[in-house]
């Protein structure tokens, strides 16, 4: 699922790369209007994402479905975790209607981790997207999915929805997952990746966060892992600690260092690489169905 990573800033003395200039423009003041209007959820609003302005601008915005709270209790994120509420099976028309009004171009979907659920929430995602697109005919999709325990019944009907991109975050490299994502898998999210290419979606994507205490080599050997299951698309950005209860940032990474990510990754043959301090999974979201 979607970091929200944003809502807490780094401590006193965060490098100056990474200061955010506030949300401008004409676009971005129409659509505030009509969410705060509305009461539309967007993940873009409560995870206040660096980004907002410059997404909401080019007409892409994120959707967070099935709750906001979590059944899992990963070390770097700051959606809630616990007993998730009752599934709203009126969400896929409420989303798909936010859309219509917000006038999306590229919506991009997320969720929480529904282990509580026999199908993981498989099935209200396969009932968004059919909405989404009954609705919204020329929007285009990115789903951004949780891994479904790596059930193949739940992932394909993400698969037979087809949208645009179909995205599953490592989060982290191999040596430090099971203190970053505490209830998930190093393999199946690879796995999980696997089986969407294999399967025919034609695109494909992932990301990465650091400073949580990973090296370089560690970095490009995760790199090359999702290379190896034929991702396209890969987003590489800097962990931020939502809380005092999540874990600590440990390094800020410098632009450069982004920027050799960033040739690495296309030297490895990703479609997209999108690596800088304040990228986020769905940042320039609408370039990666091209």
């Amino acid at each position: 699922m979607e970091s929200v990573l944003d809502s807490v800033q780094p401590p006193i003395g965060k490098p100056k790369w990474l200061r955010v200039k506030l949300p401008t423009g004409k676009k971005y003041t129409e659509l505030r209007g009509l969410v705060d209007k509305y009461k539309l959820n967007t993940i873009c609003t409560s995870g206040s994402c660096p980004n907002m302005g410059e997404c909401w601008g080019e007409g892409t915005a994120t959707f967070m479905i099935l709750g906001n709270i979590c059944t899992r209790s990963c070390g770097f994120c700051g959606v809630k975790t616990g007993r998730p509420e009752t599934v709203d099976w009126d969400e896929p028309e409420k989303v798909a209607r936010s859309i219509k009004i917000m006038k999306i171009k590229h919506a991009v979907i997320t969720s929480v981790d529904r282990d509580d659920l026999k199908d993981m929430g498989s099935i209200i995602w396969l009932e968004t997207i059919l909405a989404i697109r009954r609705m919204n005919p020329e929007t285009t999709l990115e789903t951004l999915i949780p891994d479904f325990q790596g059930v193949e019944r739940n992932i394909d009907r993400i698969i037979e929805a087809n949208p645009e991109v179909v995205s599953h975050n490592m989060e982290t490299v191999r040596r430090l997952t099971r203190e970053v994502r505490i209830q998930a898998k190093y393999d199946r999210s690879l796995e999980v990746l696997r089986y969407l290419k294999e399967k025919g979606i034609r695109r494909t994507k992932s990301g990465i966060m650091l400073g949580l205490g990973e090296t370089e080599e560690e970095v490009i050997e995760t790199m090359k892992d999702l290379r190896a299951v034929n991702v396209d698309i890969v987003t590489i950005g800097q962990y931020l600690q939502p809380s005092k209860k999540h874990l600590p940032v440990k390094e800020f990474i410098t632009p450069e260092q982004f920027k050799k990510y960033e040739e690495i990754g296309k030297e490895l043959g990703f479609r997209h690489v999108e690596s800088g301090a304040l990228v986020r999974s769905s940042y320039h979201a609408q370039k990666h169905i091209l």
